[in-house]
């Protein structure tokens, strides 16, 4: 299987999920995963911010307040196959966030409502797999009362009716007072079906050790599921300096895919920091083929 870091669009377009989640592997460690926010407006009209981070060095993105009841995508023509455009405008897998909210958690914030076509309702499910994304991710915004023990319910349901990629877990509290990451959860989430587990960077949130963070990466591995590491506390919005800095941190514990969060001014991180660390963590010469490289290929 060709790693996904050197494949081209026409390459990407024809994986299987299986064949994906091989060619991230094969990689070392070298794939960024993009967040972004389809409700805010990007730096420049007539564009996307799914274009903003695929144009940066994005290998997959992930969009952010995407609401499957309304379809509302900043910048995007209008059309009867969103998610489908997208892959034609970046030539890059796309998936979505959906939040397993626990109502009866545990609060540590104020709750923030989200609305029902942002969950992870079986019905969303199902919409996520009809409107053709490559990838749901399991996880809650800030103060969303996202909780693991409904992230583990909604993995088992969407085992049922998604036949992409899963990606589970949390990049921060989400309002929840509990454990983000440790080996019962990890295995709580590997047997309900996960194939990726996330975590955040060392560094991200409060008391999360490098040393943690390497150990939790090598128990989801072991567990045979990819680990991705996530800068989602809107330190996507910091220094060059910062990222790189966490980029070498996800590199050291063993990372299959670094994630980058939406929290920069305009729905996406910085991207100066997308392509600073797209260059830690793979090279310039790796770094610019992916930024230069066309959709058309």
């Amino acid at each position: 299987m060709k790693r996904l870091l050197s494949s081209t669009a026409s390459e990407v377009k024809k994986m299987t999920k299986d064949q994906l989640l091989k060619s991230i592997k094969a990689s070392s460690g070298r794939i960024i995963l993009a967040e972004n926010d389809v409700i805010i407006p990007p730096f420049a009209g007539g564009i996307t911010n799914s274009e903003v981070v695929a144009g940066f060095g994005a290998d997959l993105i992930l969009l952010n307040c995407l609401d499957l009841n309304d379809m509302k995508i900043i910048g995007l023509d209008k059309t009867e196959a969103p998610i489908n455009r997208l892959k034609e405008l970046t030539g890059k897998p796309i998936g979505v966030n959906l939040e397993p909210v626990d109502f009866s958690a545990e609060l540590e914030s104020s709750l923030i409502k989200v609305s029902s076509g942002r969950t992870a309702a079986i019905e969303n499910l199902k919409k996520a797999e009809n409107l053709g994304f490559d990838f749901i991710c399991l996880t809650g915004n800030p103060g969303t009362g996202v909780s693991n023990k409904e992230i583990a319910r909604a993995i088992e349901e969407a085992k049922k009716y998604f036949n992409g990629i899963i990606i589970a877990g949390k990049m921060h509290s989400a309002g929840v007072s509990e454990s983000i990451i440790d080996h019962e959860t990890i295995d709580t989430f590997a047997k309900a079906g996960a194939d990726i587990i996330l975590f955040p960077v060392a560094g991200t949130v409060p008391g999360f050790s490098e040393e943690q963070m390497r150990e939790a990466c090598l128990y989801i591995q072991q567990q045979g599921k990819l680990a991705m590491s996530a800068i989602g506390t809107t330190q996507e919005g910091a220094d060059e300096a910062t990222i790189r800095a966490l980029a070498l941190t996800s590199k050291r514990a063993g990372a299959d895919i670094q994630h980058i969060g939406d929290a920069g001014f305009n729905g996406t991180a910085d991207p100066e920091n997308i392509m600073a660390l797209s260059i830690a963590i793979r090279g310039k010469r790796h770094a610019y083929l992916k930024m230069v490289q066309s959709v058309n290929r």
